[in-house]
């Protein structure tokens, strides 16, 4: 039965080569003083940010770079929102990618609170306002550009927290592919594993219905077909838009429309990995996924299984269910291995002696509870997981 829900989306998107033009026209109603956030300098070496800079001349802007992958609550959010409050800014300018408006979103929450913006990042205080966000995607991977959250890690505590709230919607998301023509094959493989992983976590779920799954299969399909093509061949327009397209899609509800909730089990356990270790986070949830299917394979979630083996990859429907489900889970190990990605975490530096102590952590996310879980996870079930894994 679909289940009932509640659903809007306020983000503008404008989809395509050369949109970045109209950037002018979106932020004049925002205000005159911008924060403009990025990276370690990609948007230097590619023209992006000249660019920009060409485009907000009628702008005030103040900048903040050096934005990492993982982004840090300490020195970035920090940062950002002092600036913000320094030079009253009116919005936040994202360019970059979904590191960088992650960020971003932290920030313009915490330019418009008097205390310790953590508080709202872990929902001790309620977030009631934030600063307007515009967004220039340059990486397709995390769905950031469409969504109202994002990731920040914290690293004296190892906390790696997703901070979910309405205000955190960007007004305006610029998406041109070819800004992604100059992402390297690892991290277009990441990106890929991380799209992939949005949409399989909605898919397991306790009550579904076809029109969801229908979408889900769809944009799992489409990854699969044009992440060898984008990794082969960068600058192949059509693989790269149809890959910022699906990536698009990853969290901003409508895959689970009329779904019962996903548990997002695998982000939770990948986000301690990447918490304790920074590593990549879409390599993390690639090592990581197949060994989660595997330990959550039963006669209860055989039906999940036996539909995604035979929607997506075509398996033949008239094989045992428990063939079906371990075909499933070998196709979807050898697509990540197939574009390059690890699928071991020794191969990112993680070795077996943290793996308690990470167990431990992620077990206080919730992993446990039945109620809102596809299948409840024991700190013992997310140790033996991650040592499957090494």
């Amino acid at each position: 039965m679909i289940q009932n829900f509640d659903y809007h989306t306020p983000t503008r998107v404008i989809f395509g080569k050369g949109v970045v033009d109209q950037l002018p026209t979106v932020l004049r109603p925002l205000g005159k003083r911008v924060l403009l956030t990025y990276g370690g300098g990609s948007i230097k070496r590619t023209g992006l940010y000249q660019k920009v800079i060409e485009l907000t001349k009628e702008f005030e802007i103040v900048e903040l770079s050096g934005i990492e992958p993982n982004p840090k609550y300490n020195p970035s959010v920090l940062d950002g929102v002092k600036l913000c409050k320094e030079h009253n800014i009116d919005m936040i300018l994202s360019v970059g990618g979904g590191s960088v408006l992650d960020c971003s979103k932290a920030i313009a929450a915490g330019a418009k609170y008097d205390g310790d913006p953590w508080d709202l990042i872990i929902y001790k205080v309620k977030t009631n306002d934030a600063l307007p966000i515009v967004d220039i995607m340059t990486l397709a991977a995390t769905g950031s550009e469409y969504d109202a959250g994002g990731v920040i890690s914290r690293t004296e505590t190892n906390d790696k927290v997703a901070y979910i709230d309405p205000h955190l919607y960007p007004v305006c998301s610029f998406l041109d592919p070819t800004y992604t023509f100059t992402v390297n094959a690892k991290h277009t493989a990441a990106g890929v594993a991380d799209a992939f992983n949005h949409v399989l976590e909605q898919y397991f779920c306790a009550h579904h219905n076809m029109v969801a799954d229908g979408f889900c299969e769809t944009l799992l399909r489409t990854l699969i077909h044009y992440a060898p093509t984008a990794i082969a061949h960068p600058d192949d327009y059509q693989a790269r838009a149809e890959i910022m397209y699906t990536c698009m899609y990853g969290c901003n509800g409508i895959l689970e429309l009329g779904n019962s909730p996903s548990g997002w089990p695998m982000h939770s356990i990948e986000h301690a990995l990447s918490a304790y270790y920074d590593i990549t986070h879409g390599e993390g949830l690639a090592i990581i996924t197949p060994r989660w299917m595997r330990h959550i394979l039963s006669d209860r979630t055989l039906e999940r299984f036996v539909s995604l083996g035979t929607n997506l990859y075509g398996i033949d429907r008239n094989l045992p269910p428990m063939e079906i489900a371990e075909q499933t889970i070998e196709r979807t190990y050898k697509f990540f291995e197939s574009i390059g990605l690890p699928m071991h975490l020794r191969q990112v530096g993680i070795d077996e002696s943290r793996i308690n102590e990470m167990a431990h952590h992620i077990a206080a996310e919730g992993l446990d509870n039945p109620d809102n879980r596809y299948v409840a996870l024991s700190e013992a079930e997310i140790a033996q997981i991650l040592t499957n894994s090494l």
